[in-house]
C-alpha cells in the first residue's frame, strides 16, 4: 500500500511539473531610441550580475554576463561541478573552446536573450527572471549561490515550474531587484534584439592601446626566438602564466592573457585550445601570443602578473644568462614527462626556476586560491583554516645546491596529474603516488639532516630582495571562499609552512597547471589526497626549526585525535640551531623573523589589531614568567655562553619589567 501511495505521489509530482505554466510574457514596447549595450547595458550587468556570473560555474548554467559574448552564448544544463562525473566533459571556456554563437549552440548552449513572443511583449529567460524578482522582491530563507537545488531553465515552461517551486529565487539571486530605471534599460535592450557592441566599439574592446602594442611586440619577440634556450624558457613561463592577467609597464589600465598559437606574431592568431598548459599542442611549432582581456575584471579570477622592462631583464638574468645543466635542447610533450616539471625542465638550473617562483610568490600562491576552481566547496572541502607561508632561501635549498638530488628522485616527484583526465576513483585511491611522495619526503628530511648537521637558522629562510617581494604570506581558507595576502595577518595561526622548491613546484602543478575542472571525480579526488600529503610536508619543514623534543607534540596539536603515522608524518633528526627561550617557540620564531630578518623594504609587519605579541602574553599570564625569562637571558648571556642577541629582544622584556 505504501509503495502504491509513493508511486502515486511521484506521478502526481511529475504531472504537476509538466503542467507548470510559463510566466506571462513581459509587455514592453520597443524603445523609441537605440539602447547602447556598451554604454548603458554593460554597466548594469557589471554592477548587478557579473559578481556571480563570471567564472566557470556562473551558477547554475555557466551563464557568463561579464561580456557580451557570454550573454550571447547563453546557458547550458551541463554542470561544470559534478561530484559523480565518471567521464570528463568537454571544456567550455569562453573565448577558447568555441568562437561563435553557432559553435556554442552545437555544444548545447541555449539563448537567454531570445524571445518567441510578439506584439510588444518579450518572454526571454532573462527578462522573465528579472521581472519575477521585481514582482516577488522579498528574500526568504537562505541564499547560497552554489545551492544544489538551483536549476537551469532552458525555456519559459521550465522557468515557470522552477519559479512556482521557488517564488523568491528571481534574479539578482539573494539581492534586491533591479531598480525601475535599470530594468527599463535591460528590458528595452532585450526587446530591441539584445544587440552587442557595434563594429567600432568591438574593435576598441579587442585592440591594444599603442603603448601596450609596443610592449606586446617586445615580449612576443623574446618569447618566440627559435633557439632552444629561449624556447624552453618560454615554455616554462607559459606553463606558470597561462592564468595570469598580464599588466605591461604602460600607463593603460588594461590586462592581457598569454596563449599558445599555431601562427607567429604578425599573423592572425590561431589559438591552441588544450585543457592543460603542458598538453601536446598538436603542432610542431608553437608561438606565444597575447590577447586583450575585455571581459569585466572580477576579483576571483584576477591574478596580476607585471611584465615591464625590469621583469624582462630579470627573466633574462635568471634563464638566459646562466649556463644550463645540459646543453639547451627542446623536448616533446610525452604525457608523463610533461606532467613532471622536474623532468620536463631538468636542463634549466633549479636555482633559476625557484628564484622565478620566489620573485613572484604572491602570484604563484594566489593561483592556488583563485585558479581553476571558482566553487568554494570544491577547492576548500569545507576547511576553516588560517596559516602563514614562508620560503626556504635558495642557498639553503639542497635541491638547488645539488640538482642531482632532484634527478635521482624524479620518479618520486611524479604526481597524479600524469594520468588522463578520465581517472577512475579506484585509481585515485591507490597508494602509488602517495607512496612515491612519502618516499621523497623521508629522503628529503634525511638529506637535510646529513647536510645541515648543525641545524637550520633564520638565515636559511628567504627574506626578499626588493620592496615588491612577498617572503611571508597569509592564507585564509573558509567554507566557500579563500584569499592570500602579503605579510602576516591575524593572530598566531593554526599552522605555518616552510616551502622549498620541490614543494612549491608540485603544489603549483597539482593544483593549477594539472588540475582539470572538467575532469572526473577520480581526478579531483586524487589531487585532493595528494595535496593532503604536500600540506604535511610544508608543516614538517617549519617544525624542523623548532626544538626537536617539541616537534611531534606540535604536529599532534595540529592533528588532534589522528595517529600521525596515518598521515605519514616523519620527524626530522635535524637539530635545532635556534636557541629558544620561551615556551612558545613558534611565536618566538615568527616574531624574530618579522622583526629582525625580513627585508624591511617589504613593509611586512604584524597585524596591529589582531596579533598578540609574545611580550603581551608574558604580562597577561604571569609577571614572574617575564622575570624568569629576563633572568635566564642575563645568565645565559653573561655566564654560560655568548648568544646572538638578535635571537631575543632583551630591550622589549627590560622595558616591560620596568
Amino acid at each position: 500500500m505504501r509503495n502504491k501511495i509513493a508511486l502515486v505521489l511521484v506521478i502526481a509530482a511529475f504531472i504537476a511539473a509538466c503542467a507548470a505554466k510559463a510566466p506571462r510574457p513581459v509587455v514592453f514596447q520597443t524603445p523609441t531610441r537605440p539602447i547602447d549595450y556598451t554604454k548603458e547595458v554593460k554597466p548594469i550587468l557589471d554592477k548587478r550580475c557579473a559578481v556571480c556570473h563570471s567564472c566557470y560555474n556562473s551558477p547554475p548554467c555557466q551563464l557568463k554576463l561579464d561580456s557580451f559574448e557570454g550573454a550571447d552564448r547563453g546557458a547550458t544544463k551541463k554542470a561544470v561541478y559534478n561530484g559523480s562525473r565518471l567521464r570528463s566533459m568537454d571544456p567550455t571556456r569562453l573565448f577558447t573552446d568555441a568562437q561563435s554563437t553557432e559553435e556554442w549552440r552545437k555544444k548545447d548552449f541555449f539563448s537567454v536573450t531570445e524571445s518567441l513572443a510578439s506584439g510588444g511583449s518579450n518572454d526571454s529567460i532573462m527578462i522573465e527572471i528579472l521581472s519575477h524578482k521585481i514582482n516577488n522582491p522579498k528574500s526568504i530563507g537562505e541564499y547560497k549561490s552554489e545551492a544544489d537545488d538551483l536549476t537551469c531553465s532552458q525555456n519559459p515552461e521550465e522557468l515557470g515550474g522552477y519559479l512556482e517551486k521557488h517564488p523568491n529565487n528571481g534574479m539578482p539571486f539573494g539581492f534586491p531587484a533591479l531598480k525601475p530605471e535599470e530594468f527599463d534599460i535591460i528590458a528595452g535592450w532585450l526587446v530591441s534584439g539584445a544587440k552587442g557592441p557595434d563594429a567600432a566599439q568591438q574593435e576598441e574592446l579587442i585592440t591594444p592601446k599603442p603603448s601596450d602594442a609596443l610592449a606586446i611586440k617586445q615580449w612576443e619577440t623574446f618569447l618566440n626566438q627559435d633557439d632552444a634556450k629561449h624556447t624552453m624558457t618560454a615554455r616554462y613561463l607559459y606553463e606558470h602564466l597561462f592564468l595570469a592577467h598580464i599588466k605591461f609597464g604602460t600607463p593603460t589600465n588594461e590586462y592581457y592573457e598569454l596563449f599558445r598559437s599555431k601562427t607567429p606574431p604578425g599573423e592572425p592568431a590561431s589559438l591552441i585550445a588544450t585543457v592543460r598548459p603542458y598538453d601536446d599542442p598538436g603542432t610542431p611549432l608553437v608561438y606565444y601570443r597575447f590577447r586583450k582581456i575585455h571581459s569585466t575584471i572580477v576579483h576571483k579570477t584576477h591574478m596580476v602578473f607585471d611584465m615591464d622592462d625590469a621583469k624582462l631583464l630579470r627573466i633574462k638574468e635568471l634563464f638566459i644568462k646562466p649556463q644550463w645543466l645540459q646543453r639547451p635542447h627542446t623536448v616533446g610533450y610525452d604525457k608523463k614527462m610533461s606532467a613532471n616539471p622536474f623532468v620536463a625542465f631538468e636542463q634549466i638550473p633549479p636555482r633559476s626556476r625557484y628564484q622565478f617562483l620566489l620573485d613572484n610568490a604572491h602570484y604563484i600562491i594566489m593561483t592556488f586560491i583563485h585558479g581553476p576552481v571558482c566553487k568554494g566547496q570544491i577547492a576548500l572541502n569545507v576547511i576553516n583554516d588560517h596559516f602563514w607561508v614562508m620560503f626556504l632561501y635558495p642557498e639553503y635549498d639542497l635541491s638547488v645546491a645539488y640538482p642531482a638530488f632532484l634527478r635521482l628522485h624524479s620518479d618520486k616527484l611524479r604526481m597524479p596529474i600524469e594520468i588522463s583526465r578520465d581517472m577512475r576513483v579506484f585509481n585515485a585511491l591507490t597508494d602509488e603516488y602517495k607512496k612515491a611522495a612519502v618516499e621523497f619526503y623521508k629522503a628529503r628530511q634525511d638529506y637535510y639532516t646529513s647536510h645541515h648537521y648543525a641545524g637550520m637558522g633564520y638565515e636559511s629562510l628567504w627574506k626578499g630582495n626588493k620592496a615588491a617581494d612577498a617572503p611571508l604570506l597569509t592564507v585564509y581558507r573558509h567554507f566557500d571562499s579563500a584569499s592570500v595576502y602579503k605579510g602576516v595577518l591575524g593572530n598566531l595561526p593554526k599552522t605555518m609552512w616552510v616551502v622549498d622548491y620541490p614543494l612549491l613546484e608540485r603544489i603549483y602543478y597539482a593544483l593549477v597547471a594539472g588540475f582539470d575542472v572538467y575532469g572526473t571525480t577520480g581526478h579531483q579526488l586524487a589531487i585532493r589526497l595528494y595535496m593532503d600529503h604536500l600540506r604535511v610536508e610544508g608543516e614538517s619543514y617549519f617544525l624542523n626549526f623548532l626544538p626537536a623534543p617539541r616537534r611531534q607534540d606540535v604536529m599532534q596539536s595540529w592533528y588532534q585525535g589522528i595517529d600521525l603515522k596515518k598521515i605519514d608524518y616523519y620527524s626530522s633528526a635535524l637539530p635545532a640551531k635556534i636557541s629558544f627561550v620561551t615556551d612558545e617557540p613558534n611565536r618566538e620564531f615568527i616574531e624574530y623573523l618579522v622583526n629582525q630578518h625580513i627585508y624591511p623594504a617589504t613593509n611586512i609587519t604584524f597585524d596591529a589589531v589582531n596579533y598578540e605579541r609574545l611580550a603581551q602574553y608574558g604580562v597577561n599570564r604571569a609577571e614572574d614568567r617575564l622575570w624568569d625569562t629576563y633572568d635566564w637571558f642575563q645568565k645565559r648571556f653573561y655566564e654560560d655562553e655568548p648568544v646572538n642577541a638578535g635571537l631575543f629582544d632583551l630591550n622589549r622584556y627590560y622595558y616591560l619589567a620596568k
